[in-house]
Order: structure tokens, then sequence, then C-alpha cells
């Protein structure tokens, strides 16, 4: 639990937090691509004293969450069409800002050109989070926080999606300990006991969707994100004593894990490794060399990746998210500007 003597930086993480998503949200327009906007809000955080929590995510209509671009600008597996934002597209901009390891992460939906089509969804988005931020007091019980997020959803006519949560933030680790339920999962929920405890830090994220299923999928490959993380599960030293890992792996296993503990971390900002080991590589050998080397890092447990995710049945999702401290005297949300 935080003590409130050091919740300096954790309230400066939320201030850059809330300023990046707020910045960056009038760049999604008409024509502009998911990557640039992407870039855009990275180095934003850069620029402003922080560093990305994780790599900044954009997901369009169906599309529910995990997804950034890689260093070649693949398209992302099923999407039809370019990673552009036509009118009408409903996107979820995602930002975590980290200063020392004390991060904050928020999220948003808006409408692209503003036609008018998403307004209850998003609306209903937004009014899921501050119910549910509202019953966060201590000692209240779990499930009544996801009820309360559901009760929102359900009143505007949407599905509160039910196998993604909010999570507990810990120094230096982005999904720590305690789930936050976002749908009334009812007190016998083995994931969702307990109580809302005096200092905890929590990104409080519901997910409605206009589908009936209420729930995600993933999106093949298993690495459709582009989003990795370091386990740290295994040392370096005793995996490269052990044989288990060659010297330029252990290398590079070295430098992704000091620059990012076990933070998640884009493929683009770690592919551009190969470059000074291999300087006279096309693109296709640095790629089958990448290959190799995440799948022993992660055949070591070393690395561990993450499937993008959209809605199961196809129905379009909305998403809002703030961090929230637990005060003995009631929730603060620490992603305001």
């Amino acid at each position: 639990m935080v003590d409130e003597s050091d919740l300096k930086l954790w309230r400066d993480a939320g201030h850059g937090a809330r300023r990046t998503l707020e910045a960056i949200r009038d760049e999604i327009t008409p024509g502009a691509t998911w990557h640039s906007v992407i870039e855009s809000a990275e180095r934003y955080i850069s620029r402003h004293g922080g560093k990305p929590a994780f790599p900044c995510t954009i997901a369009v209509n169906e599309i529910a969450a995990h997804y950034t671009t890689d260093h070649n600008l693949a398209p992302l597996e099923g999407w039809e069409g370019e990673m552009t934002f036509q009118k009408g597209d409903l996107v979820k901009l995602d930002i975590g800002v980290h200063i020392h390891g004390a991060i904050a992460d928020n999220a948003l939906t808006l409408e692209v050109g503003n036609a008018g089509k998403h307004t209850e969804q998003i609306r209903a988005a937004k009014e899921a989070r501050d119910a549910a931020i509202e019953k966060m007091t201590v000692g209240t019980p779990w499930h009544e926080v996801g009820a309360a997020a559901q009760q929102a959803s359900k009143d505007a006519g949407f599905e509160p999606i039910v196998n993604l949560c909010g999570h507990e933030l810990k120094m230096w680790d982005l999904h720590a300990g305690t789930s936050v339920p976002s749908y009334a999962c009812g007190p016998d929920h083995a994931q969702f006991k307990g109580t809302v405890q005096e200092g905890g830090i929590f990104a409080v994220e519901p997910f409605n969707t206009t589908g009936s299923s209420g729930m995600v999928e993933n999106i093949p490959p298993r690495d459709s994100s582009n989003i990795w993380r370091v386990t740290g599960d295994i040392s370096i030293k005793k995996a490269l004593a052990k044989g288990k890992l060659k010297p330029l792996g252990a290398t590079i296993a070295r430098y992704i894990e000091d620059r990012y503990h076990t933070l998640p971390f884009a493929e683009r900002w770690a592919f551009p490794l190969l470059e000074k080991p291999f300087p006279t590589e096309d693109e296709e050998s640095r790629r089958s060399k990448w290959n190799a080397l995440v799948k022993k890092l992660m055949s070591i447990r070393f690395l561990e990746t993450y499937h993008a995710l959209r809605c199961a049945d196809g129905g379009m999702i909305g998403q809002y998210e703030h961090t929230v401290w637990v005060s003995p005297s009631g929730p603060e949300v620490l992603t305001v500007e």
C-alpha cells in the first residue's frame, strides 16, 4: 500500500498521464494514422518529464485494447483497410506514464469527426468509470464496485465487458495483486474477494459493448499487440552461466531489463537494438533474428507477450479509465490535470 508521504511521484505521474491524454486526443482526426498519434503521445510524455509506463495503445471500433504499432507498421491481423482514422470511428486512446516507477494509467473514448453515432456509448463508459470510483471507499466489498459500473452500462443500454478488469498498481508493476471488477460479479466470485483497502492505487477501467456477449477475445497471433514485458522470473546472469543464452542475447536482454524493468515495452522500441550488431543485414534477416531472440527469451521465461483484444461478437467497444488512490477519506483521482 502507498503511504501518503510517497504520493508526490504518483500524483506527478497522474498529472503527466492526464495532460498527455488531453493533448493527444485532438490529433485523432479523419485521415491521421494510428502510428502518428501513438508516436506523438510517446514523444509528449518524454518531453514533459515522464516515461511511457507502456506503449501508447490505440483500439478502434470492435478492437478493445492492447494494440500498438510495430517497427514496420504491419497491419493488425484481420483489420481491413489502412490504419488511419475514419469519420465515425470509435477510438480508445490508452496512455500510461511513470516517474521513477510510480505509474499512472488513463484512457478515453472518442468518436472521430464527432458525427454523433456513439455519443450514448461514450457517455455510458465514462459514467461507469465514475460510478465505480465513487464506491471505492475503504471497506467497500469489491463486488459492489463492479455492480456500480455495470448498472451505469446497463442503464444506458450497453453490456459491460466481463472478462476485462481494472488492476492494482505498484512501483514498476502495472498489473499488481488486486483486480477491480467492472460488472456485477457477486460476493462469491473468487477473483474479486475482499474489500477496498486504504492506501491502494488502482486503475479503474470499465469497458462496454454494443454486442450481446459481454466478452473480448484474443486476436492472433500471440504477439499481435506488438507489446512485450520482462517477467522478472529469471536472472540473465544465471541464464548465461547455464548456457541458456548466448552473449549477444544476454546483452540485448540486459539492455531491455535495465531500460524497462518489468513494464511493458513496444517491439518498435527494442527492434533497433539489432542494427548495431548487424549493420549490413536487411529487414528480412533482422526480423528473423528478432523472432529467434524473442522465442529464446520466452522459452526461458524472461519475456512474455500479449494478444491484442477485440469484442467476441463484433460489437463496438467503449472505455474510460482513471488511476485512483484510496485515501482514508475516500477515493482520490490521480489522473487529473
